[in-house]
């Protein structure tokens, strides 16, 4: 801990307080600065940046949360999948307590159906190779950070000749969102403190484009409370110069060329493909596709299954929390039938959702 315990420094913390609320003291309008990012979302909750910023400036959330961007048809197709007596699911831990439209995979293990909690894509493999007599299907759910370690599972299957190993594929790309909702008129972006593991990936160019096109100032920010107040300066700082550019404030994890390993491995396996998101809709080439040579692994393709109508709740606003358009206060569901313990939404239920963060530390 000592060396994050450096970037916790409470006298740091209210040096960069002051020279933030110095820096807009002038400035007339207000200032809406969006994270993209699950971690970030916690993070900002846990420390209370909120509360130390001031008056022009307005922190929201966006979405960074990859299980709740994850569309409720999705969770009704690993649902009707885990009912089949071949098979197994096999997520990580926060998948299996979404709600679909009638039931969940932790409804569904409870039943009797196969689905396993991993912590790595490769932890699926593992069972692909004891469960010969099975089909595994591993949730395929997560952004840039997590599309890598998902293609380099399916490359080792194919090495291995493993042909019980399948993914239920809902992987995104995190920039083609935020240009779209960069373009939205009722959010008013001003700037992004942009997500740090996926950044550590796609570098620092791959934000160029939102840059060039909608003039937001974009900071890729780190996770403790001097990262992300130093993070919110360099984005004040853009809107008051009026240049807005791509800057790195967490350099001391993201390289300019990210990390091309990674990419390559990632687009040996996966190409874009439009894709649906919760609350937004299907936006063009936001998702990862398999490309055709890996389609033996495309769970959707090789295991038929009839999937139930998807339909929400008509209370829950996840989707608007979302778009950063509602805080979860603004729902009439939160602290009241909808809790950590017995979620409605998805963004509830994961360590990173907006409505856990708001629940569990009030900010």
């Amino acid at each position: 801990m000592k060396y994050l315990d450096a970037f916790r420094d409470g006298a740091v913390a209210r040096k960069l307080v002051e020279k933030l609320h110095a820096r807009v003291a002038d400035y007339a309008g207000q200032m809406t600065f969006m994270e993209v990012c699950g971690t970030h979302t916690m993070a900002i909750s846990q420390h209370g940046i909120r509360s130390l910023l001031p008056e022009q400036i307005r922190l929201i959330s966006g979405p960074g949360c990859p299980v709740c961007v994850t569309p409720v048809d999705y969770v009704d197709h690993a649902v009707a999948l885990a009912r089949l007596p071949e098979v197994i699911i096999a997520t990580f831990g926060d998948m299996i307590r979404v709600p679909g439209s009638s039931s969940s995979l932790q409804r569904e293990q409870a039943r009797g159906a196969g689905v396993r909690i991993v912590y790595s894509p490769l932890d699926a493999l593992a069972l692909a190779q004891k469960h010969p007599d099975k089909k595994i299907v591993f949730l395929g759910v997560g952004f840039e950070t997590t599309a890598p370690t998902i293609a380099g599972a399916v490359l080792t299957a194919q090495r291995q000749g493993l042909s019980n190993f399948f993914v239920l594929g809902a992987n995104k790309t995190i920039p083609i969102p935020m240009a779209v909702l960069a373009s939205d008129p009722e959010l008013q972006v001003s700037g992004y403190l942009c997500p740090a593991h996926v950044s550590a990936i796609i570098g620092p160019q791959a934000y160029a484009p939102l840059v060039a096109q909608q003039k937001v100032p974009c900071v890729i920010t780190g996770f403790e409370p001097l990262d992300m107040l130093q993070g919110i300066d360099m984005l004040a700082t853009q809107v008051l110069e009026g240049q807005p550019r791509v800057e790195t404030q967490y350099s001391r994890i993201v390289r300019p060329e990210g990390n091309p390993q990674a990419r390559a491995v990632l687009e040996q396996v996966f190409i874009p493909c439009d894709t649906p998101w919760r609350g937004i809709g299907v936006i063009p080439g936001s998702g990862l596709c398999f490309r055709e040579e890996f389609a033996a692994f495309d769970a959707a393709r090789q295991i038929p299954v009839d999937v139930e109508t998807p339909r929400e709740h008509p209370g829950c606003l996840c989707g608007e929390i979302l778009k950063g358009k509602v805080r979860p206060a603004d729902c009439p569901l939160f602290r009241t039938i909808c809790t950590p313990e017995d979620p409605v939404g998805a963004c509830m239920v994961s360590s990173e959702g907006t409505c856990a963060a708001e629940y569990k530390y009030g900010i």
